[in-house]
């Protein structure tokens, strides 16, 4: 499927940012600290700052989704067993909302809504659908990471409830290349996929 950018109604489209938070990304958050990076990842804000800022420029409201761990009766935060199969290192405070490590990464602020979310979908038991319904968006532009987790999620989600989605494909990574080019490959029926320059150049008035 194609959505023609020279055509795309901007008054009805928002740029998603998935899981673009600290805790994922800065060297300090809870993953920096445990060594769990790629190259790919790190690069996605800077790529993603030219984008932000010609949504900006155009009037689109930018939403950032933000994976979030909650605290239990004891303040240990609640981790799904396959989360804590994986990444055994998450511990108290770590993703909590409200803490710095929770929050976006700071190249990439502001933006108009931040948007917490406990499963890969953003859309899970999320306010997420009825924040985008209220301002009246019908199309949303995906960046984040990793790609085949939040970002493949929240998309095929958004596809299902008749939302039009891009995929900037750049603009979005995962811990290893191969993964993020099968996930890229694995959405193309369900979304429109273009470049980070693509897409600024598209819009541009």
């Amino acid at each position: 499927m194609s959505i023609d950018l020279k055509t795309l109604n901007l008054q009805r489209t928002a740029l998603v940012l998935c899981d673009l938070q600290n805790d994922f990304l800065h060297p300090e958050g809870a993953y920096g600290r445990s060594g769990i990076t790629s190259p790919e990842i790190s690069l996605v804000p800077g790529r993603m700052v030219g984008v932000t800022d010609a949504m900006r420029d155009v009037g689109c409201p930018i939403v950032s989704t933000h994976f979030t761990l909650v605290p239990g009766r004891n303040g240990e935060p609640l981790i799904s067993d396959h989360l804590k199969a994986v990444r055994p290192f998450l511990k108290k405070g770590d993703f909590q909302s409200g803490g710095w490590g929770h929050d976006l990464f700071d190249l990439l602020n502001p933006v108009n809504a931040k948007i917490e979310k406990v499963a890969f979908s953003a859309f899970y038991m999320s306010r997420l659908e009825w924040y985008l319904r209220k301002i009246n968006v019908d199309t949303l532009i995906f960046s984040g990471i990793v790609t085949n987790g939040g970002v493949a999620s929240t998309l095929r989600d958004a596809h299902v409830r008749d939302f039009s989605t891009i995929l900037l494909a750049d603009g979005c990574a995962a811990f290893d290349i191969h993964t993020h080019n099968t996930a890229i490959k694995a959405l193309e029926p369900v979304t429109t996929i273009t470049t980070c320059a693509e897409f600024i150049s598209g819009i541009a008035t």
